[in-house]
């Protein structure tokens, strides 16, 4: 399979309790040696490190990063915007999802149904920050409206997906 393509279903690997193990636990924690992982996962080291490369290069893990906390890197405000664009038209669409891809402070882009056309996580450095950044937004190609959504507090925020705790 090429770099960036994903699988297509007949090429997925089955996943045994031992690779839904291993996954929930490098979901946990990210930095854990293999060695770590092998114990936890049940297995020995060897045979973990190779279940790990197989789930990467199916690109069921996408990779690893540090969680870090937005509040003391000087981003403090979270804002979700709903934006409406004037067409669905596939080049409207993609060519909205590329000029976002090149603003840092929008950390997620999502197309949606059901009110909108896409939901973006933006970062914002002050209120300032995120009048010029709904500014931006409304003022951009082909968007009919935005409706932006400033978070007071998150209470829950997970990587991942949810793993039963047996395993399955």
């Amino acid at each position: 399979m090429k770099p960036g393509m994903k699988p297509g279903p007949d090429e997925l690997p089955n996943l045994d309790a031992i690779d839904r193990r291993i996954l929930a636990e490098l979901q946990g924690d990210g930095r854990m040696t293999n060695v770590e992982l092998a114990s936890k996962a049940g297995i020995s080291a060897p045979p973990c490190l190779r279940r790990v490369r197989r789930l990467e290069e199916a690109g069921i893990i996408r990779g690893y990063h540090a969680d870090t906390d937005p509040s003391l890197l000087g981003w403090p405000i979270t804002v979700f915007a709903i934006v409406g664009l004037e067409s669905q038209k596939e080049a409207v669409l993609s060519g909205f999802e590329k000029l976002v891809a090149g603003w840092p402070e929008v950390r997620e882009c999502h197309m949606i149904r059901g009110g909108g056309d896409f939901l973006l996580r933006l970062l914002a450095r002050d209120t300032a920050h995120e009048n010029a950044l709904t500014q931006r937004l409304t003022g951009a190609p082909n968007v009919s409206r935005v409706q932006t959504l400033q978070t007071i507090r998150t209470s829950r925020s997970l990587a991942g997906v949810p793993f039963e705790k047996n395993g399955g």
